[in-house]
């Protein structure tokens, strides 16, 4: 399946509350049609990320593979703003944080992210219109 992923895929934690608005925020931005969603939870984003060496999926993590590449937590979220394009490629100035404090403020922010957003019982469900973005 490694060679049949062409397009970004953002993975993400289906039953975060968080997630799934960000999701639906880059769905809507995501102008040139190029993101792919999967969420951590599937089968789909088990088998891919296998490929990749992860074997065990953290939830606290956003990930994301471009260009047969994984980022993760901070790394990921400024490489989804790079593939957005436009205004938020002036969020690019975030690389120059060092990883290590960027991804502290990332892990407050997954750690309490059920507390603060909240959490569904299951997975999001695409609508019809956008099943074609999520890999199942």
């Amino acid at each position: 399946m490694k060679n049949n992923v062409h397009q970004p895929v953002i993975f993400f934690d289906g039953v975060c509350n968080l997630c799934n608005s960000s999701v639906n925020y880059f769905i809507k931005r995501d102008k040139k049609n190029i993101l792919k969603f999967a969420s951590l939870q599937s089968d789909a984003a088990k088998q891919i990320l296998l490929q990749f060496g992860v074997e065990k999926v953290d939830l606290k993590s956003i990930i994301v593979l471009n260009n047969n590449k994984l980022y993760s937590e901070s790394s990921a979220i400024i490489e989804i703003l790079k593939l957005l394009g436009g205004i938020y490629k002036v969020f690019l100035i975030f690389w120059i944080i060092p990883k290590p404090i960027r991804d502290y403020i990332y892990q407050i922010i997954a750690k309490n992210r059920y507390k603060w957003f909240g959490k569904k019982e299951s997975c999001m469900i695409p609508t019809p219109e956008l099943k074609n973005k999520f890999i199942e």
